[in-house]
């Protein structure tokens, strides 16, 4: 019995991590398309789902604790789905638990790259943010204001933003 709860919450595991990843998809998209709103409200929904996925770790640990209990083990160790598939001898069971274990790795695994993908992205965002700054700061209040032509200095004129030479 404390092998169908850990394979059920295992299950469940990889069904949140499979729909963090649709929600990375959107924040992607909302950050391509500069759609600050909607990836306010993307970030939010990531938020409630990482608390979910927390939920069902520590009930994976119980599960596991239980499972390992069942098996006259009394040590609380945290075992990996590999080391705990040693302790199944149904065939079947143990199929299925070294099939949600590859499940649950490659979506890790994608979630982790869709993760560094929006990184990037967000390192791009706020690097054309500085620059646009930056590009704006660059000149002096006096410089941005209409200043009649016979009341200028005769400092030799300005250079521009991106002349660089003396």
């Amino acid at each position: 019995m404390p092998l169908t709860l850990l394979l059920g919450t295992l299950e469940r595991l990889n069904e949140a991590h499979l729909q963090l990843i649709e929600l990375g998809l959107e924040k992607k998209e909302a950050l391509i398309r500069n759609q600050v709103d909607h990836l306010i409200a993307v970030m939010t929904r990531e938020s409630r789902m990482s608390k979910r996925i927390e939920q069902l770790e520590q009930e994976r640990v119980e599960n596991v604790h239980l499972f390992l209990q069942e098996r006259g083990i009394k040590s609380r160790l945290n075992l990996t789905i590999r080391e705990l598939s040693r302790l199944v001898f149904e065939q079947e069971e143990k199929q299925r638990l070294l099939q949600i274990q590859s499940a649950l790795g490659s979506t890790l695994k994608q979630l982790k790259e869709l993760n560094d993908l929006n990184q990037q992205l967000i390192q791009q965002a706020i690097s054309y943010i500085d620059f646009s700054i930056e590009s704006m700061s660059y000149y002096s209040e006096s410089e941005v204001t209409y200043t009649h032509p016979a009341e200028k200095q005769a400092s030799g004129g300005r250079r521009g933003l991106f002349d660089t030479r003396a």
